[in-house]
């Protein structure tokens, strides 16, 4: 089974991540990692953090000769702008000079609790891992993964249905086209847009909005939806809490920094209607076996996977650190004050996204795992094929 662990600083030496359990076999190189990481660095409204940062990932174990061999995977990417903050951040030196102490919470971020928490003096420290900069570690992490689900003939895409007020018009037929093609389609044409929307129209509104705030000193949120095409019916399970897929999906998603919400299919309109409004009926094909008109759950029934494409829906929150600040208070003095401003995005939603494709796709690759073992690729892929033609063969004789 896959999992990973991420260390690193917003503005230490570097971030770097463990993936422990990616089979053997699978072709990695540095480009895929790295295109990936660059995705994560995109989107309209991005702050000055992405102009000094061009992330690229170091391996340093796990690998050999461009196919990973069983063993834990190492990955550093290294902070450029550390060389600003090498006496803010230093490890073990006491500086010569005075540090200020960050002494005033953001409302909406992790300051409060966390310098309460851990009984620190200086928020800083909160700063520095709550930070959404650990996501390019995981980036490279669930990168991994993707490359390991692709080869399955499984693949995860994304694009962003609003930002703020704007909300993205696209068709249920222009949905079924890119995703006919694989999730990954969908993301590439997704990419073309510098908010990762499908229309002119709605790419042209959202930047208008993400402009306005900006000028306002303010930030916007949004909605993603994310898209797992290639899933076979049967991932997951029923029978423990901890088994059950839809919400192993909902943690990773939850996991992301500034993400409020997770909805699966169209639960939150599903449960306004009536089941027999809701459900996704079953007919049989003689050519293709089971199949749906609709896909109301979202992929997921039961926990398990369905067989249909899987789609699931993330609220991101507005950025917390705004530059017309807030009502907060001094945790030194007590004093009321308005809060302060750390370097941000004014959006950060296209970015979500792509964050989010990569913490769902160690998900589904251990439900492949778990269901099907395995340590090598060649023997996965043929115990996959096994499968997938055994549930064919079910219903078509």
């Amino acid at each position: 089974m896959i999992r990973y662990f991420t260390a690193g600083e917003s503005h230490g030496p570097a971030l770097s991540a463990i993936v422990e359990g990616m089979p053997a076999g699978v072709t990695i190189t540095q480009e895929s990692i790295n295109y990936e990481l660059a995705r994560r660095q995109q989107g309209y409204g991005r702050g000055g953090r992405m102009k000094i940062e061009t992330d690229k990932a170091d391996v340093l174990s796990g690998i050999r000769f461009g196919k990973t061999i069983g063993s834990p995977i190492t990955l550093v990417i290294k902070n450029r702008d550390w060389a600003n903050w090498t006496t803010t951040m230093s490890q073990f030196e006491q500086p010569t000079e005075e540090i200020a102490k960050i002494t005033i919470p953001r409302p909406g971020h992790a300051d409060l609790a966390g310098r309460i928490k851990y009984g620190l003096d200086d928020i800083r420290p909160v700063i520095e891992r709550s930070s959404a900069r650990e996501t390019a570690a995981r980036v490279a992490a669930g990168t991994l993964a993707k490359i390991f689900l692709k080869e399955l003939g499984i693949e995860i895409g994304s694009y962003v249905s609003a930002i703020g007020s704007t909300t993205e018009p696209s068709s249920e037929v222009q949905l079924h086209e890119l995703l006919n093609q694989g999730a990954e389609t969908l993301s590439r044409h997704a990419d073309l847009s510098a908010v990762r929307m499908l229309t002119n129209a709605a790419e042209n509104e959202a930047i208008a909005a993400i402009d306005h705030a900006k000028k306002a000193g303010d930030t916007l949120g949004g909605i993603i939806e994310i898209f797992i095409t290639g899933v076979p019916v049967g991932f997951g399970s029923y029978v423990q809490h901890d088994r059950r897929l839809d919400a192993a999906l909902a943690s990773a998603i939850l996991s992301i920094q500034a993400i409020k919400g997770v909805e699966i299919g169209t639960a939150f309109e599903n449960a306004r209607k009536s089941g027999s409004q809701v459900h996704d009926e079953f007919h049989l094909s003689a050519h293709e076996g089971v199949v749906r008109n609709t896909n109301r759950a979202g992929g997921l029934e039961g926990s398990m996977s369905s067989g249909q494409t899987i789609h699931l829906r993330a609220a991101m929150k507005p950025i917390s650190s705004l530059v017309t600040p807030l009502q907060s208070f001094n945790m030194e003095t007590l004093k009321p004050t308005p809060s302060r401003f750390e370097r941000s995005d004014t959006c950060a939603v296209p970015a979500a996204g792509v964050v989010a494709e990569a913490v769902v796709a160690p998900v589904i690759a251990n439900a492949l795992l778990e269901k099907l073992g395995g340590d090598h690729l060649h023997e996965i892929r043929q115990r996959f094929d096994l499968y997938r033609e055994s549930i064919r063969t079910s219903f078509c004789p």
